[in-house]
Parts: structure tokens; C-alpha cells; sequence
């Protein structure tokens, strides 16, 4: 009697919880790197509020909700001076597993627990190497190097300067 009450007590818990949150997380680690590094690196929410501000390389976790039915959406912005500031967008998608609540975590699961602990979303991004520009078009006037750009990446007064090759 005692293992059939367990049983289905432990049934009942299972059915009861949700399937993504089991199975997921609320919180996901990014890995963030710049080339050059040492970037200043400033992570906002969809709100505009900071979350996180430090120097790549970086590594921590964000949240995947962001109140109850609503993933979250972040903008990470690299600066470093002498190089051309950059934001590059963080987003998250439905989890495969907060389907799982339709067999396993029934309504609860579906429609409250995942929901509201985020855990029905998942990262999209997990690994941002962002290479950021110098300012001066990508050449500074102390390398030697050789690139070759397109006419329309150029500035306009270099267009001025420039000569036909036949």
C-alpha cells in the first residue's frame, strides 16, 4: 500500500510541475570577447536598463524571461577608444521542452510555472566575438598593413583622392 501511495504521489508531483523547467534553466551563461580585447562592454534589457557593465573577455548569466510571457531581449555595446562603437543584439527563443508540459507538466506547467520563471525560453546566443573597427576607417595611419576596401566603405574625402588604374 505504502509503494502505490509513493507512486502516486511521485506521479502527481511530476505531472504537476513543469516539463522546461525541469529540463531548462531560467538563466543562461554568455560568453562574451572582443577583438581587440579589454572592450567595455555594457548589457541592457529591452528596457534600456544596464545589467551588466565590465571589460571582455566576459562571462556570466542572463535571465531568459522577462515577466510572465515575455523573453527576454538584451543589447550588448562594445566600446574601446581609437575603434567604432558597436551593439549587437542578444535574443532568446522558445524552448522544444515547454512543449513537453502538453504530456508532462500539464496546465500548470504550461501556463504558469514555465511562464513566469522564464524557463520556456532559451538562449540563441550563447557565444558573442565581436571584431570592433578602427575609427579612422579601419586604417591607421601608423600600420603597414594592406587592406582592400570597398569604394562605398571608404569616407568621402578619400573618394576625392583616388586615382584610376588601367
Amino acid at each position: 500500500m505504502r509503494k502505490t501511495c509513493a507512486l502516486l504521489l511521485s506521479g502527481i508531483i511530476i505531472l504537476g510541475s513543469s516539463c522546461a523547467s525541469i529540463v531548462s534553466k531560467s538563466k543562461y551563461p554568455i560568453t562574451i570577447n572582443s577583438r581587440p580585447s579589454d572592450a567595455k562592454i555594457t548589457i541592457t534589457d529591452k528596457k534600456g536598463v544596464t545589467v551588466f557593465s565590465g571589460l571582455t573577455p566576459a562571462m556570466l548569466k542572463l535571465d531568459a524571461g522577462a515577466g510572465f510571457f515575455s523573453k527576454a531581449r538584451y543589447q550588448v555595446t562594445f566600446e574601446k577608444d581609437g575603434y567604432v562603437s558597436r551593439t549587437v543584439p542578444v535574443n532568446f527563443k522558445l524552448d522544444g521542452w515547454y512543449f513537453g508540459n502538453i504530456l508532462f507538466g500539464g496546465l500548470i506547467g504550461l501556463l504558469i510555472v514555465d511562464p513566469a520563471t522564464g524557463a520556456m525560453y532559451k538562449i540563441d546566443t550563447e557565444f558573442l566575438n565581436e571584431t570592433l573597427e578602427k575609427e579612422n576607417g579601419g586604417v591607421s595611419a601608423k600600420s603597414n598593413e594592406l587592406r582592400i576596401l570597398d569604394i562605398n566603405d571608404i569616407p568621402a574625402e578619400w573618394k576625392e583622392k583616388l586615382v584610376a588604374i588601367n
